[in-house]
Formats: C-alpha cells, sequence, structure tokens
C-alpha cells in the first residue's frame, strides 16, 4: 500500500489551506497512494490559540467535514484529516463554547467518516520567560481510536491513531500494538525548537519499540512548527540505516517498498525508491536501506518536517 505524507505551512485563511490541500491530495493519488495523510491543524493555523474556536465544527457536518468526505470520494483513497476544532459535545463532556477537540478525521474511499480521534495529551509548557498551554482552549481526547484498512494487495492493516504531543507517551502506541496495529499515524504541527531535538528521534523510537511502520506529516517551518531540521520531506526505514541526504526544493514525493510481516530474515533488504518520475534523487529527502531484525518484521516509518522556506510543501510517500 502506497501512503502519502502531506506536509503544508498553513496559514490564517480557511478557503486557502484547503484548496492547497485539495490539490495535494490530488497529486497523492496521481502518484498511486491509497492513503493520504494531512498534517495536525491543517485548515488553519491561527495568530491565536482562540481563531481555532470561530471555524469549529460538529461532528458529522461542516464545510471542512464536508471537504474531507468529499476528497476520498472524488479521488477513491483513505483521507486523514491531519486535525480539525470539534465542538464539545455529548454526554460525557459537557458542552463548552471555549474549548474543542483537536480531531483527526478518518474518510474511507466511499467518502464515509471511518473513525475519529480526539487529540488525548495537551501540550503545555513553560520556562519562565514562555508559556503555553493547550488546555486554554482544547478539550483532551478520552480513548484511542484504531480502524481497519484493507488495501488493494489483500493485506487488512490495523491503523492506530495519534496527534502530535501523544507521540512523547509511549504507552499509547504499546495499547495500539497490543490490539495488532501495524501501522501508526502521528499528524503533527511540532514546535521548531523541540522539533529539532526530538521529532526524528521519537518517530524512529515509536516504529522500533512497536516493531510497526510509523507516518508522520507535519507542517513547514514558516510557521514556527518543524518537525526537523534540514531537508523537506524526508522518510526512513528503521533496523540498520543507511541514509542519504539528497538537495532541497519544495515539493517532493517518495516511495519505498515495506511489505506487511514478510521480509526475509536474513541479509539487508533495500527496497526501490524514487521522487516524483525519477528513479534518481533530485529533491529534498532521506532515504534508507534497512536490514530486518530476526523477527521478519519491518521497523519503519516516514515523515514530513519543517525546515525549508516559506511555502515549502509537498508529499512523502511509502509503499507499505
Amino acid at each position: 500500500m502506497k501512503v502519502a505524507a502531506i506536509q503544508m505551512v498553513s496559514s490564517t485563511r480557511l478557503a486557502d489551506n484547503l484548496d492547497r490541500a485539495g490539490e495535494l491530495i490530488a497529486e497523492a493519488a496521481r502518484g498511486g497512494a491509497e492513503l493520504a495523510v494531512l498534517p495536525e491543524y491543517f485548515c488553519l493555523l491561527g495568530q491565536r490559540d482562540t481563531d481555532k474556536l470561530a471555524i469549529q465544527e460538529p461532528f458529522g457536518c461542516g464545510p471542512i467535514q464536508r471537504f474531507l468526505s468529499g476528497m476520498a470520494r472524488d479521488h477513491g483513497v483513505w483521507l486523514v484529516g491531519g486535525t480539525l476544532p470539534l465542538t464539545v459535545e455529548g454526554s460525557e463532556v459537557p458542552p463548552q463554547a471555549d474549548r474543542v477537540f483537536n480531531s483527526a478525521l478518518v474518510f474511507a474511499p466511499d467518502g464515509r467518516c471511518a473513525a475519529r480521534y480526539d487529540k488525548m495529551h495537551l501540550f503545555r509548557f513553560d520556562n519562565g520567560a514562555e508559556r503555553y498551554d493547550e488546555a486554554r482552549v482544547l478539550q483532551a481526547g478520552a480513548l484511542p481510536q484504531l480502524f481497519e484498512l484493507p488495501s488493494v494487495d489483500g493485506h487488512v492493516w490495523r491503523v492506530g491513531l495519534s496527534v502530535c504531543y501523544d507521540l512523547r507517551f509511549p504507552e499509547l502506541y504499546r495499547h495500539y500494538t497490543a490490539q495488532g496495529a501495524d501501522l501508526l499515524l502521528v499528524p503533527s504541527a511540532f514546535t521548531h525548537g523541540t522539533g529539532q531535538a526530538h521529532w526524528e528521534l521519537l518517530l524512529r523510537a515509536r516504529a522500533v519499540e512497536n516493531l510497526a511502520c510509523v507516518a508522520a506529516a507535519a507542517q513547514g517551518v514558516c510557521t514556527r512548527t518543524a518537525g526537523a531540521p534540514g531537508a523537506i520531506p524526508w522518510w526512513w526505514i528503521h533496523g540498520e540505516p543507511s541514509w542519504r541526504a539528497v538537495k532541497p526544493t519544495a515539493r517532493a514525493w517518495c516511495s519505498q517498498t515495506l511489505m506487511p510481516a514478510s521480509w526475509p530474515v536474513a541479509g539487508p533488504s533495500c527496497p526501490r525508491w524514487s521522487i516524483g518520475a525519477c528513479e534518481t534523487p533530485t529533491v529534498s529527502g532521506l532515504a534508507a536501506c534497512a536490514s530486518v531484525g530476526s523477527s521478519g518484521i519491518p521497523l519503519a516509518g516516514f515523515g514530513v518536517a519543517g525546515g525549508g522556506s516559506a511555502g515549502d510543501a509537498g508529499l512523502a510517500g511509502g509503499t507499505l
């Protein structure tokens, strides 16, 4: 199964962000992706935390959800809508006008909503001089969420959902793999400083410790968010990687081949990879060949990360 992790540099304009997301989803579908993952807050990165309250939608209706449903149906792909603000409602949580859920919605190729995950772990930071607390405008989610994705090759992927700061809580991912997850998704808008230090490290750790594939789509650096320093997009296969860096430009499609629990045990596996229609590296990214451990299960993941200039957006893809 080919997966596209879509990087965006979202703005304060909802309509512009949806237009840009639509272009990238279409590009992913043309490239053969069965699953496309948008980044956290793909629909809006406001100037203030409270800006997201103005575009909140009740679950099941609203222009952002209609957009995601239509994109999935029109292009025949599984689509993970990064995150969007959903109204706090229901019997378990009293309605709150000043808080929303930060929710990842999954839409099937027929346009139906197949899964919903509300971000459980909310980021808080205070170093004495700077202070930030997502809980000022976000309501924490209560439950993990898995969904099943039948790919065209006949394999049924069990996919665990998470968002950004969740990445720092390994117990969530252990829960998913205990439930049989073999693909973990992490749409994100990591801050630039923490991204430089920990983005790649944490994604690789979650992949290695869970013997699972990890795909992460992130916001770009001009918004002061960044998954990691350097080139965009990039991705890796874990095991004993042999890294190869290439020159940066603004847009890219990378492809690797990962087989679900069926790689040879002995010797390195070096899958094909390409960017666009080329078989040689011409745009930003890191590619790797990997050795597979004695379990025969691929330790794999890929992500797009900030580190480019304003306007950088594109796709990183893997064939799982």
